[in-house]
């Protein structure tokens, strides 16, 4: 079978990869899932990877297989699985276990070891491939309700993941009911972040760089939120006017924006916390509030889906979508048909 790779280290090595194909049995236990791989979606973690910013393959391989938002259907499972079956669609989560407490207690995502392992990332293969075994316990079941979108489940686990983190932070204030909400950043987890803050019933102002009317302000103001252009309203007087917020959101990545949006951390007893990858009930969570999304604001999370790329050979196409494609939201690969 087909896989999409990288070898790490080397920049633009992304390359087709002839991969075996794997079976239910190479899980132990009787634990195993097959996986048929429907769509996998890319962002800029591929894109730093294939520019050999980071990445490690796993050992006695000399590449790694790419792709760590990963959206499929079961084909066929060990004796023991009781939790999914052949025919139902799954997401398989992202981080695998390592030595330290946090991991031996299902927290994979809250290691604190130095080694960590991510697949299609760091020291695991991925997803970008046309089958993939996997421990039933890092399969996440999807809805058939949400067979179209749920490509888009791993990135809405990291809006879930910070969103559920900073709730529980501020239980240390005892009182805590927060009202106005900004989000930094209309991109794709901006986008998603602002869903889920809508979904928490939240007033929510969202910063872009670009001005409106484009399909991204359009989708926030869909959600009954306000889009700000920072172009024409500065982070400071945006807060001004439309805060004071009780929780903020940064999904940019870029330092002069957390910033600005991070002032008076003394003074006004805040906090600020970073978060990275999710674990199993993230992904839950993620698809309880996709499915409430698809009843509330039916068909938004499909207009996400913006770039399409069919089939696994076409990869030079779909880096090259991530590269410059305007207007993209989410790319991904189509790998077979959803059924």
């Amino acid at each position: 079978m087909k896989g999409i790779a990288v070898l790490p280290g080397k920049p633009n090595s992304v390359h087709l990869a002839d991969l075996p194909k794997p079976a239910v049995t190479d899980v132990p236990g009787g634990r195993g899932v097959l996986v048929k791989v429907l769509r996998v979606g890319v962002d800029g973690t591929d894109k730093e990877i294939n520019a050999a910013e980071y990445g490690t393959a796993p050992p006695g391989c000399a590449f790694l297989v790419i792709g760590h938002e990963g959206f499929g259907q079961v084909e066929a499972v060990g004796s023991s699985v009781t939790s999914v079956r052949p025919g139902d669609y799954v997401v398989a989560t992202v981080r695998r276990p390592g030595t330290s407490l946090y991991d031996l207690i299902g927290t994979n995502d809250m290691t604190t070891d130095d080694t960590y392992f991510e697949c299609g990332i760091n020291l695991r293969h991925g997803f970008m491939t046309e089958y993939y075994v996997e421990d039933a316990e890092f399969i996440a079941k999807v809805p058939r309700g949400l067979r179209e979108v749920g490509v888009l489940l791993e990135p809405m686990t990291v809006v879930e993941k910070g969103i559920a983190q900073a709730y529980e932070i501020q239980r240390r204030l005892r009182v805590w009911r927060p009202r106005r909400a900004a989000v930094m950043g209309a991109g794709t987890i901006g986008l998603l972040a602002t869903l889920v803050l809508r979904l928490r019933g939240l007033e929510v102002t969202t910063f872009g760089l670009n001005r409106r009317p484009y399909l991204n302000s359009d989708l926030i103001e869909a959600l009954g939120a306000r889009y700000e252009s920072t172009a024409e309203v500065p982070i400071p007087d945006g807060a001004r006017r439309f805060g004071p917020f009780d929780l903020i959101f940064e999904a940019t990545g870029y330092s002069p924006v957390v910033f600005d949006s991070n002032l008076e951390f003394v003074l006004g007893n805040k906090v600020m916390v970073g978060t990275v990858n999710a674990n199993r009930e993230y992904f839950e969570l993620g698809v309880r509030d996709m499915a409430q999304a698809e009843a509330e604001y039916g068909g938004w999370l499909r207009r996400l889906l913006t770039h399409p790329v069919k089939g696994l050979e076409n990869y030079r196409e779909l880096f090259q979508q991530l590269t410059t494609a305007k207007g993209a939201i989410k790319v991904f690969c189509e790998v077979a048909a959803i059924a």
